[in-house]
């Protein structure tokens, strides 16, 4: 079991993620898991995700299949 969990909420943030989710991937510490929590998004923000999570076991996608809001992201991600 990963040392850290981050859990990362997303929403139609096709321009960012990819570089958010660098960022993470790039820390010193190595032992962490990136949960990221789709919310509905309606643009390619998934395609990205799943994109960089087939290069990197640490990052795992649960999406919704519409937007509730950050707060059901939030709790969404929590169980996992």
């Amino acid at each position: 079991m990963p040392q850290v969990s981050v859990l990362f909420p997303v929403y139609n943030v096709e321009p960012y993620v990819e570089a958010a989710l660098e960022s993470l991937q790039n820390q010193t510490l190595h032992d962490f898991e990136i949960i990221v929590v789709d919310d509905g998004s309606t643009d390619a923000t998934v395609d990205i995700v799943e994109r960089l999570a087939g290069k990197d076991n640490r990052i795992r996608l649960v999406r919704s299949e519409r937007n509730y809001g950050l707060v059901h992201a939030l709790n969404t991600g929590l169980p996992f």
